[in-house]
Parts: C-alpha cells; sequence; structure tokens
C-alpha cells in the first residue's frame, strides 16, 4: 500500500489559524516537506509534533524529489507545506505534486490559509472573478510591460511584492492604469496587520517610510467606461519595452532604438514617453 501526499496550507502569521485537520495530517505524517525547516519547527513545536523534515525549496527541490516519492513508495503518508498559506501557490511544491501524480500517489489537498484569498475577502473588490500574476516581475522594464497589458484586464487582479521595490511598483501602476482603486496587504494575520485601499498615490503616500513585510496587492479591473489607451500610444509604450530590454535597461540607449523604430525623432519620443508616464522628466 502506498502513501498519500498532503497538500497542507498554514497559517500566513497567526498560528492559531491552523485547522484542526491541518494538525492532525502534520501529527500523523511519516515526512514533512518543507520549505524552510526551521519556520516549519517553530509550528511543529507550537503543536507538540515531532517528525523527519526534509527542505523542499527552489533551490533543492528536484534534487529531493527522490527522496519523497520513496516515502510514499513505502507507504508512508507525507504532508507538504510552505513557511506560510498555501503551496505551490507562488511557492514551491508544484514540482513534487506533478511528480507524485506522474507516480500514480493519491494527492490530498489541507486547505487553508491563502494570502490571495485573505485580501480579496477585505478587499471590497469583485472576487466572483480574479486573476492572479504571482509576483511583479523584478527587472522594471519587464513589470511596466506586464502592468501595461493587465490594465485592460476586466477582472480584479492580485500580485505579490518585495518591500524593497512597492514604491517603484505603485508609481508603475499609478503610471499605468491611473487612479483605479487598489488595495495593499501587509503582514496578514499578524500582530502588525495593514491594509490600506485607495488609488495607487494615494496608498504609496499612506505607506510610511520604512515598508517590512509581506505585501499582497489587490488592483481593481478596468472599468468599460475608462478610456482605451490611444493605438499611437500602445505602440511607443511597446517600442519602449522592447528597446529597454534589448538594451538591459540602458535608457539612453534604448531611446536611440525606439526612436529609430518609430520613425520619431528622440527629443519627441521622450516627450510622448514623459506624457504616459514611462520616464521621468
Amino acid at each position: 500500500m502506498t502513501g498519500t501526499l498532503h497538500v497542507v496550507a498554514t497559517p500566513l502569521g497567526n498560528l492559531d489559524d491552523l485547522s484542526t485537520r491541518a494538525r492532525e495530517t502534520l501529527a500523523g505524517a511519516t515526512l514533512i516537506a518543507c520549505e524552510d525547516t526551521r519556520r516549519t519547527s517553530k509550528l511543529l513545536a507550537r503543536i507538540g509534533v515531532a517528525a523527519p523534515m526534509v527542505a523542499l525549496h527552489k533551490f533543492s527541490e528536484r534534487d529531493r524529489l527522490e527522496r519523497v516519492l520513496g516515502a510514499l513508495g513505502a507507504g508512508g503518508d507525507v504532508a507538504l507545506v510552505s513557511d506560510g498559506g498555501t503551496p505551490g501557490i507562488s511557492d514551491p511544491g508544484a514540482l513534487l505534486i506533478d511528480a507524485a501524480h506522474r507516480a500514480g500517489f493519491r494527492v490530498s489537498p489541507i486547505p487553508g490559509p491563502s494570502a490571495v484569498v485573505a485580501l480579496l475577502s477585505a478587499s471590497g473588490l469583485p472576487a466572483d472573478r480574479f486573476l492572479f500574476e504571482g509576483f511583479l516581475p523584478r527587472r522594471a522594464s519587464e513589470r511596466r510591460r506586464l502592468l501595461r497589458d493587465l490594465a485592460a484586464e476586466s477582472r480584479t487582479v492580485v500580485v505579490y511584492e518585495a518591500p524593497h521595490r512597492i514604491r517603484q511598483s505603485l508609481d508603475d501602476i499609478a503610471a499605468a492604469m491611473g487612479d483605479r482603486t487598489i488595495v495593499l496587504g501587509r503582514e496578514l494575520t499578524k500582530v502588525h496587520e495593514t491594509i490600506l485601499r485607495g488609488s495607487a498615490v494615494e496608498v504609496l503616500a499612506a505607506l510610511g517610510e520604512e515598508v517590512r513585510g509581506e505585501l499582497t496587492l489587490a488592483i481593481a479591473g478596468r472599468d468599460p467606461s475608462e478610456a482605451p489607451r490611444a493605438d499611437g500610444d500602445d505602440a511607443i509604450a511597446r517600442a519602449w519595452a522592447r528597446a529597454l530590454d534589448e538594451a538591459e535597461g540602458d535608457a539612453r540607449t534604448a531611446l536611440r532604438s525606439a526612436a529609430k523604430a518609430l520613425a520619431l525623432k528622440r527629443a519627441e519620443l521622450w516627450r510622448r514617453l514623459t506624457e504616459l508616464g514611462l520616464v521621468r522628466a
């Protein structure tokens, strides 16, 4: 008889959010595959559970699949957890889950906390249909290009962002989407939980000087009455994003390349880019 891979959602911050079923599953596991053994050890100590652990993060997941699959093949139940929330949702786990399915093992979800669902539930934005994009790209050019594409999305969009990039990202959201409503959740379910709602400019002003902790953003979809970007502006935006990518972020080189591609003088292109909020004057 083979074991079962249990995909266990764990608390985002408040350990009291661990479900009874999740607690029982962790207690009965022969092996716990986790993102960070130090983080998971604290949770296990809190609930009085002792079980072997294997670190299964983005750098080790592929190399340690065989150990986990071996435990399942020997009849043991394995619990897969992340540092907080639901495994596989912008967290490690998808490779293991896919491998378990392919090997014929039973995979069972133990649902619970998720930063995406938690923020949506408190956002007041439509959540009957939404789009989750994971973490915004680290490179500014890629992030701006994605946000320009998402500006046409009618569904609520949910993304994650790192504290050290949140100010730049809010600036980029304002440039791409104007004053539509966004909701920012910081440290959800933790002691310093903060939920801010307003335009990107308003949320940025309310953030304060120092931003720490995990961040989730919900962005209102495009209202049907909102005027779409003109075709000419779209062409400029696409050419600028492409030129920035090719120039690896060098604005001077990108300006020459984009101006040539668009058959515009560099001064005129710079003026248009400034008007579109794609560069700072």
